[in-house]
């Protein structure tokens, strides 16, 4: 039996990965959804502490008050701990299986092309398990410490600011951390679609959406609208993965080799090209031959 190429024993490994990587890909931008749903809903009905409310005791003279306005934030979230831990494990978990697929794309963009940027792994892999980790500790501590605030005997400000974790080492320590390892995982999801275009593995359009999803791993876009984005950016991978995707598998997976797409330019000269008329015939005289001019004499 004829020994494969390495070209083709990576295109058959890479077909047998992608067909194990499609349904987790899909789950996991479900569970993404699911779990912003989740967090939503235990949050829903959060007490809102307005401006007013806010300053009513130093209006009143009281410039430390015994029982802060924002007591009550705490006493919810004690009683609504269960749903925002549930909601943090279901995110780790689709984090999880979203490093798994990056990983996948990323080892066969490399493969393509050698010279991707050497960072963009570690980014992915560190930036993301530290991200699932780091979101259900956070949530874990805000309950303990919302339990201990509700059965305590201090409730004044600086204690409901220790129960939220917005004050203290360990609020600080997590907030810390927490942007740090966002910040990873976004930098080496970004780094990934760039490479993915690149390479041609990933169609343009939703390489570029996977450009704004890793975006959204950052704490400045924590709206349940905006999960949308990475939800669909994971179902329509695990389509391509099965080969389903409208417009079929982009030709560098079989090719194994780099097929980058066209550039916006490059693009527009083509259909300069295509939709330029062409070039008139030549018409020649019924003669047969062009006719001769005659010399003048001088």
């Amino acid at each position: 039996m004829a020994k494969q190429s390495p070209i083709a024993e990576q295109v058959a490994k890479e077909s047998h990965r992608r067909s194990r990587l499609a349904i987790p890909a899909v789950a996991g931008g479900v569970l993404y959804l699911l779990s912003a749903i989740m967090l939503n809903a235990a949050l829903s009905g959060l007490p809102a502490v307005g401006i007013v409310q806010g300053l009513s005791p130093a209006l009143s003279g009281k410039a430390a008050p015994a029982a802060s306005p924002r007591a009550a934030e705490v006493t919810f979230i004690d009683k609504h701990a269960f749903g925002l831990i549930a909601s943090s494990v279901l995110t780790a978990i689709a984090v999880g299986l979203l490093v798994l697929v990056l990983l996948f794309i990323l080892d066969a963009t490399r493969f393509r092309r050698p010279q991707t940027w050497p960072p963009a792994r570690p980014a992915v892999l560190i930036g993301g398990i530290a991200f699932a980790l780091l979101n259900v500790v956070h949530w874990v501590a805000i309950a303990v410490q919302a339990h201990n605030f509700t059965h305590g005997h201090d409730f004044s400000g600086k204690a409901v600011d220790r129960a939220l974790l917005t004050s203290g080492g360990l609020g600080v320590t997590l907030q810390a951390l927490g942007l740090f390892v966002a910040l990873a995982l976004t930098v080496g999801m970004i780094a990934t679609m760039v490479a993915t275009m690149r390479a041609g593995l990933l169609p343009r359009w939703l390489a570029v959406l996977g450009i704004f999803a890793g975006l959204l791993c950052l704490p400045l876009f924590g709206s349940s609208t905006f999960q949308l984005i990475p939800t669909f950016w994971m179902v329509a991978v695990g389509i391509l993965f099965l080969g389903r995707l409208p417009g079929g598998d982009p030709p560098a997976w079989a090719s194994g080799e780099a097929m980058p797409w066209p550039t916006q330019a490059e693009l527009r000269e083509q259909r300069e090209q295509r939709d330029a008329p062409p070039p008139p015939e030549p018409v020649m005289p019924s003669g047969g031959s062009p006719p001769r001019r005659r010399k003048r004499g001088r």
